[in-house]
């Protein structure tokens, strides 16, 4: 499965897996551009796997303000980045509910995203899909530049919540 630039927006807007259903966030907080893989087998656990892109820019907002001088991507938004994933999973298996980030075990940075990065690779291994009492995912996830590992996650959740 792929999904591009224009359904990834589609995803922000709320309405691409139903109303009141797992979306990405818009603006200034997607972190996403393209999924360009997206399956329920395969990956290290044969669960699933999702791999997805980021255009690194110039502009963006994050360089003008991380830090003054010394502009670099904050960590977190990469580690956001997986968190929003793995609810386009949860929403992709057909789960209802809101994304929301319920943790993460362990995260390491062994590298920083510059303004002149180019691009990023994000990559999504599913661990453990529950559908009952709450849905909600279990995923490692890696932040990559140039083909190295620059983030790690492990054990990332997202959980769907019902409105109200």
């Amino acid at each position: 499965m792929h999904f591009s630039k224009q359904q990834i927006l589609s995803m922000s807007n709320g309405l691409f897996f139903g109303e009141g259903n797992a979306q990405l966030p818009n603006s200034f907080m997607l972190m996403i551009d393209e999924i360009s893989q997206l399956s329920n087998k395969g990956g290290l656990f044969d669960k699933g796997y999702l791999q997805a892109s980021f255009n690194i820019l110039p502009d963006h907002w994050f360089f003008d303000c991380h830090f003054k001088g010394d502009p670099v991507m904050p960590g977190c938004l990469g580690l956001d980045a997986l968190w929003q994933l793995l609810g386009v999973f949860l929403g992709w298996s057909g789960l209802a509910g809101r994304g929301r980030a319920l943790g993460v075990d362990n995260v390491k940075f062994s590298g920083q995203i510059y303004p002149d990065a180019g691009s990023i690779e994000y990559r999504l291994d599913i661990k453990r899909l529950f559908k009952k009492p709450m849905p909600m995912g279990i995923a490692d996830g890696l932040v990559l530049h140039n083909g190295s590992v620059i983030y790690q996650a492990s054990n990332l959740k997202v959980g769907l919540i019902s409105k109200g």
